[in-house]
């Protein structure tokens, strides 16, 4: 398997998760479908039943979570979102991710754009960042 995938999806799924743990009273709504390209929602995720899961060749398409309330689910692993702290419009996430091969602690920065897009941050990375999409539920 792919290097990439092993090290992406633990943080992939943390991602999701910590998102989904963002949705109490006053905080910002993470819950729901996001992909990397809003273009490309319906490539990412298919509904099965009353469920919306990935379709087969979704990571083709630049990928995306999914958030249920502390869960956040990715192509390749589960997390559940731990610890989360508001700052204005940063959300800072701690959750504790499952893949087949690992379990990990990740940690997730993001930032509202607005109230369907997110931007992922890379702390000491200036520059690096990864937006995300909320999608139409499929």
């Amino acid at each position: 398997m792919n290097r990439f995938y092993i090290n992406a999806a633990p943080a992939a799924l943390l991602l999701g998760v910590l998102l989904g743990y963002c949705s109490s009273a006053g905080a910002f709504d993470l819950n729901g479908a996001w992909a990397s390209d809003a273009d490309n929602c319906g490539k990412v995720f298919t509904r099965k039943g009353n469920q919306i899961t990935f379709t087969d060749m979704s990571d083709v398409y630049g990928g995306g979570f999914i958030v249920e309330g502390d869960q956040i689910t990715g192509k390749f692993a589960r997390c559940r979102i731990k610890a989360k702290q508001d700052e204005g419009t940063t959300i800072n996430l701690l959750a504790a991710c499952a893949s087949d091969i690992m379990l990990q602690s990740v940690q997730f920065n993001l930032r509202e754009v607005d109230a369907n897009t997110v931007m992922r941050l890379f702390p000491g990375m200036s520059g690096m960042e990864i937006k995300y999409a909320r999608c139409p539920a499929p």
